[in-house]
């Protein structure tokens, strides 16, 4: 490993558990590989929960901006989405701008070698070109969901037509999207009121960086990588992922019931359901899906979270959210296991007893399930999720979409139907998971970093970080 501690690498994420994941994976990531000194930045509740849960040895300099929610019209701990219910959280967003002056004043003391900052903080490009710093976005989502949230934001193209479905002006390679597609705060979206403001005004500011990182991998995004270096911005695109870290999984009773349970379980037999840590399902919804999953004759594990009526955070209610006596029929018969709001993922999905996943179709738990060779069924709820869905579906033949939105029709049977698809002996099925398998065989190939041998997400690392490099050399030689 190269030692470069003088160097500093600032990583600042927007406020929200999908994105600190990735960026604290990739600070490791930089620290372990790279050898650079890492700058972690955030709000100050944040900062310490993240102090808690870092690898006793790590050297990552984890830094509090000031900041009070209560400034906002927040509840005074609200440092992030994740403890929010919806209707806050854009309010989140736009109290994130008052991180600037500060955020700035630290950028004047450390004189970094680069900034790495997420998605919805571009305005510290500004800040990096006011000090000559290299300045990067990294983008924990994919390239082909980013590119379409990115269009589909910045032209709104729902609100120029009556049609149910229309295609995007700048993206003539992708097959039209559908009004279900949109999150729900796309849908009620016309450019003025505060979510279109806020992230309009972010994505506008994409460009003025000095390069685009993506948490995806070469083979397997192609089409989306492709559209955003056919822009011709003039800054380079590259794809670094996936990030990894120890730090999505957390020892606990869960931990243990979950392995325990499948290692009773026979190979490729389990389907496991999850919506990711901030999204849930409606209580009809969660009712049909709960009458499918005892109707199959499949093993699950389901992550379990109250409805969307309900605030997500309290305790989930199982005779009052699923059919009577669903819980104690699946525990006698061992064929189901209710996790209450966590369970280790990564590991669940890396066992041999697990053949398919139920997912939100969240990027981190595509890459997650597809680093695996797990194929999924799709229920996007928000956000680029919709678009993600349609990636592995259309383009790489690793999923089926079961549902969309936590406001639809769903059908017991509808469900089930797709189950038997997946998890049975169907030919449908059987190419899903080899298709899922060869995925697994190019993720790994992008991260291989041997003497003789760089897997492509490796080389853009490398290239990132001689671009960085060249601009700090280009300063001092102008100095």
């Amino acid at each position: 490993m190269a030692q470069n501690k003088e160097e500093n690498v600032v990583i600042f994420p927007f406020m929200a558990q999908g994105h600190m994941i990735p960026f604290l994976s990739l600070a490791l990531q930089i620290e372990q590989k790279k050898g650079y000194t890492v700058t972690f930045v955030n709000t100050p509740l944040n900062i310490e929960k993240l102090r808690h849960s870092l690898p006793p040895t790590t050297t990552i300099r984890l830094v509090s901006l000031p900041f009070s929610a209560a400034d906002h019209g927040l509840p005074p701990e609200a440092e992030s989405t994740d403890v929010l219910p919806y209707p806050l959280i854009v309010r989140l967003f736009h109290a994130s701008l008052s991180l600037k002056p500060s955020f700035t004043r630290l950028i004047s003391e450390l004189s970094p070698l680069c900034i790495i900052a997420d998605m919805f903080f571009c305005w510290s490009a500004e800040v990096a070109n006011q000090f000559g710093v290299f300045h990067s976005i990294f983008n924990a989502g994919g390239a082909y969901g980013m590119v379409l949230y990115y269009s589909v934001w910045i032209h709104l193209p729902h609100c120029h037509t009556d049609s149910d479905e229309f295609s995007l002006p700048d993206l003539p390679e992708i097959s039209p999207i559908h009004r279900s597609q949109l999150a729900n705060n796309v849908k009620d979206a016309n450019g003025t009121d505060p979510w279109s403001v806020f992230i309009q005004g972010q994505l506008q500011l994409w460009f003025s960086s000095d390069g685009l990182l993506f948490n995806t991998v070469e083979g397997l995004d192609q089409t989306g990588l492709s559209c955003f270096r056919r822009k011709k911005t003039g800054i380079p695109v590259w794809a670094i992922g996936p990030t990894r870290s120890s730090l999505t999984e957390k020892p606990g009773n869960d931990r243990n019931g979950c392995i325990d349970w499948l290692d009773s379980c026979p190979q490729d037999s389990v389907l496991y359901v999850s919506f990711g840590s901030q999204n849930t399902i409606s209580s009809t919804q969660m009712m049909e899906l709960a009458k499918a999953l005892e109707a199959s004759s499949k093993n699950f594990i389901w992550v379990v979270r109250p409805p969307v009526e309900f605030d997500i955070n309290s305790e989930f209610i199982a005779d009052e959210w699923l059919p009577e006596g669903f819980e104690d029929r699946i525990t006698e018969q061992n064929r189901g296991l209710l996790v209450r709001k966590w369970a280790p993922q990564v590991e669940i999905l890396s066992h041999k007893s697990t053949r398919a996943f139920i997912s939100h179709c969240g990027w981190n738990s595509v890459l997650e399930s597809l680093s695996q060779g797990v194929p999924i069924l799709g229920w996007p709820i928000g956000a680029d999720q919709y678009y993600n869905s349609k990636l592995l579906e259309e383009e790489v033949g690793v999923s089926v979409e079961m549902a969309r939105g936590n406001r639809s029709e769903v059908k017991h049977e509808h469900i089930l139907r797709l189950i038997d698809l997946v998890m049975g002996e169907t030919e449908k099925g059987e190419k899903m998971k080899k298709k899922a398998c060869e995925v697994k065989e190019i993720i790994r190939d992008a991260m291989r970093d041997e003497e003789s041998y760089k897997g492509s997400s490796v080389r853009a690392m490398d290239e990132f970080f001689h671009a960085a490099m060249a601009m700090k050399t280009r300063k001092e030689t102008q100095a």
